[in-house]
């Protein structure tokens, strides 16, 4: 039997840099899966199906929620998100490390049902700097703009309740740090007895 996977969360307010830091550590990291979020929000430019999230309606969504197929979801900006069971449980069965990009009220979720879940919040190096990036972003309208920053802080305000904090302020700092939480969960003894049971056998017969 394999080694149960290790499940990742990672959550940030909209415009921390969180989607583009878990990319450059997963490109940097083999052996973790990046599971693919459904939402009923319509695509930003540039988005594609099945690739930055699973477009689907509302009443399909909700669909969903009643049928039990969720992971965790939550309402966000007024719009749904989640995850479905069948992109985490059977990769986590099968030995799979697994990363969920979602926000703090998924997350909460997350934990409640897996509390051995190792999760990491991002945080913006300053409010000016939050807002900033969600301009430069061109993507949405001044009141979806205002709307998020509004929300933002909220969002923060949940920090304390995450294993790990990184601010990205340096990207390539923030990168590194967050691949030193990922390893470091690996390395941690329950994981490392069963990982090298035989090894650890063999050490220790008389």
């Amino acid at each position: 039997m394999s080694q149960r996977g290790t499940l990742f969360i990672v959550a940030a307010p909209s415009g921390a840099g969180k989607s583009s830091l878990v990319n450059a550590v997963l490109a940097r990291m083999p052996g973790i899966a990046l599971s693919i979020s459904y939402t009923s929000r319509a695509p930003r430019p540039g988005e594609r199906h099945a690739q930055h999230y699973h477009f689907i309606s509302v009443e399909e969504f909700q669909r969903m929620i009643a049928a039990g197929e969720f992971f965790e979801h939550a309402l966000v900006h007024g719009d749904y998100k989640g995850t479905a069971r069948q992109s985490v449980e059977p990769q986590l069965a099968a030995g799979q490390d697994v990363l969920l990009e979602i926000d703090w009220q998924g997350a909460r979720q997350v934990r409640a049902a897996m509390p051995e879940a190792m999760s990491v919040f991002i945080l913006p190096p300053s409010r000016e700097a939050l807002e900033a990036r969600m301009r430069a972003r061109g993507q949405d309208s001044e009141e979806v703009i205002v709307r998020r920053l509004a929300a933002a802080r909220e969002e923060m305000s949940h920090y304390a309740e995450f294993d790990y904090v990184i601010v990205n302020e340096d990207f390539e700092t923030a990168v590194t740090e967050m691949q030193a939480v990922f390893l470091s969960s690996r390395l941690r003894q329950p994981a490392q007895s069963e990982r090298h049971a035989a090894l650890i056998a063999g050490l220790l017969a008389r």
